[in-house]
């Protein structure tokens, strides 16, 4: 899949991210949220650069993954807008440059966006491997005592399969939105 992914033209991975934009923000799930997580792609990903020009034009506030150093592989989340410092991180990703206590926690957030390697129709996902966003998002596995974010995935619709296996400590995606439609899974 990642391979595929990166095989991609620069079209056709542009007139996807238009069109994972228009979805969304045709979408309630993006009226409805105020603080939205988004991510910048690397390895074939959706660029996410028009959700976020769409999440601005709203006057909602846009967040991206940060590395937090500690070694517990979790995830924050700092704000950003066009022209913000940037630094990269370990994986030569860039994030937002915030001191500390300026970075946000998951469950402040309204929707997280990820990308995903592939997803199945029961709302299951294979990420890069790193379980970043397992960690992150694992107070969400409890669901009827946490309900933020919302958790969305995003990719292409060809990396739709059958199913995936799921571990316990997988946290399974509402939703998911492609170039082609937004899904939404039962929990």
């Amino acid at each position: 899949m990642r391979a595929r992914r990166r095989g991609l033209s620069r079209q056709e991975r542009r007139a996807a991210a238009l069109n994972v934009a228009r979805l969304l923000a045709g979408s309630s799930l993006l009226r409805n949220s105020r603080r939205i997580a988004c991510y910048f792609p690397c390895n074939g990903e959706v660029d996410l650069t028009a959700v976020m020009l769409r999440i601005w034009a709203m006057g909602k506030r846009c967040y991206l993954p940060v590395l937090n150093g500690i070694g517990n592989k979790r995830l924050w989340f700092a704000t950003y807008r066009p022209g913000d410092p940037l630094c990269h991180n370990r994986f030569g990703i860039p994030e937002p440059r915030r001191p500390r206590h300026w970075l946000a926690r998951p469950w402040e957030l309204d929707l997280v966006l990820a990308p995903v390697v592939a997803f199945d129709p029961q709302g299951n996902r294979l990420g890069m491997g790193g379980g970043y966003y397992d960690r992150t998002l694992a107070h969400l596995l409890w669901r009827c005592h946490w309900r933020k974010p919302r958790f969305y995935g995003v990719a292409y619709e060809f990396q739709r399969v059958g199913s995936l296996p799921c571990r316990s400590w997988d946290v399974p995606m509402e939703g998911l939105v492609t170039e082609q439609r937004l899904y939404h899974f039962s929990s």
